[in-house]
């Protein structure tokens, strides 16, 4: 169980709970604070020296290479892996296993946390286990899969989506697993196949050690506009470890604020901002580059990313918007979900919830 570890992150999936905002993009890709979900990811496994990672890939993979290249820039090594059709989280570890020669990470790619690696895999080694999965304890056990544990913490069996009184406990697989190489032997080669309900579950019924790992640090699966922007809510509030902010406006080079401008809480202003006079900005707020907030504007609890216009006197509020969309003078926008490209009319309200996907999108309603 010694030498280098290596990590694979799942980066193939399409992101669709996600859409619109990742129809232009893999959901891995998808900005967080205004840098790649991916790169947060990769930035946490280098604090724990985790340094040779493979990214499992299936859909739309050019702009994770396009980004970040070899890895160098971020002081790791980075190894592409694609799938020629989805096959499932193992499966899609099984397809990288020429790239697998001792005790390796596997982490879903759509969950932020701050996992301690160091002590996740200290605790796997201590117990001399094949597999270790991490846990995390949530409040609604109906939509995740609940692992049960005896007290020295081996995994006893898993139960899907158990209705909350009748889960035995609150702790749920939390995708992310410590494996040792010769657990790939058991995943069929080209099939889909999952570690939740096949490999897991298999390794119970002949009895290997499979254990978990409780952590009660921060986790959050970031795959539906609604849990993206909780996300920023809550990492704007410190609390996830290492995202702590000591002033509310965080503004990029050569921002432009109106000193009329009025503003409340956790503010992320990215390069070339525009804030033009009387508009008022309610944190959490982040937005991306070269976004323009017009006279008399009112934007509030949102996200947007790059080159977004919000025209005079317009409002928006709960919003997740997406690159080079224009929001209409005295639009009222509120809990919208918009894809790249979007312009909604001047004095437009659309109904509150109102997801708008990018001209000829793929899927778009």
């Amino acid at each position: 169980m010694g030498g280098t570890v290596k990590a694979v992150i799942l980066v193939g999936g399409q992101g669709t709970r996600l859409r619109p905002l990742t129809c232009n993009r893999p959901k891995s890709m998808v900005p967080v604070l205004n840098m790649p979900f991916l790169e947060h990811v990769i930035r946490n496994l280098k604090t724990h020296r985790i340094t040779d990672i493979i990214l499992a890939q299936h859909h739309l993979p050019a702009p994770m290479a396009q980004y970040f290249g070899d890895g160098s820039r971020l002081g790791v090594k980075l190894t592409y892996v694609m799938e020629d059709s989805p096959r499932g989280t193992a499966g899609a570890v099984k397809n990288a296993e020429r790239h697998l020669d001792g005790t390796f990470l596997v982490l879903n790619g759509d969950i932020f946390h701050d996992r301690n690696f160091t002590g996740f895999l200290g605790h796997h080694r201590g117990n001399q286990a094949k597999a270790t999965i991490v846990l995390s304890p949530v409040d609604d056990t109906s939509i995740y899969g609940v692992v049960e544990t005896d007290q020295a913490g081996r995994v006893l069996r898993f139960i899907e989506k158990p209705k909350r009184e009748e889960a035995p406990s609150n702790w749920i697989n939390a995708g992310t697993y410590v494996i040792e190489p010769d657990v790939l032997n058991r995943i069929p080669p080209g099939v889909k196949y999952s570690f939740e309900r096949e490999l897991f579950p298999g390794m119970l019924a002949e009895g290997l050690p499979v254990y978990a790992y409780h952590s009660r640090q921060y986790w959050m699966d970031t795959g539906t506009p609604e849990k993206y922007l909780q996300l920023h809510r809550d990492l704007l509030a410190g609390k996830c470890e290492g995202y702590e902010f000591d002033r509310d406006l965080i503004a990029g080079k050569d921002c432009r604020i109106h000193p009329s401008v009025k503003m409340t809480g956790k503010i992320v202003l990215g390069d070339n901002c525009a804030v033009e006079p009387g508009a008022i900005l309610n944190g959490p707020l982040v937005l991306g580059s070269r976004c323009r907030i017009g006279p008399g504007a009112v934007v509030e609890d949102s996200v947007m990313w790059d080159r977004v216009t919000v025209g005079p006197r317009a409002s928006v509020r709960g919003c997740a918007i997406a690159n080079d969309c224009v929001i209409g003078a005295e639009a009222d926008l509120k809990d919208a979900v918009l894809g790249d490209h979007v312009f909604i009319e001047a004095g437009s309200k659309p109904e509150p919830g109102t997801r708008v996907f990018p001209e000829g999108a793929e899927g778009t309603p």
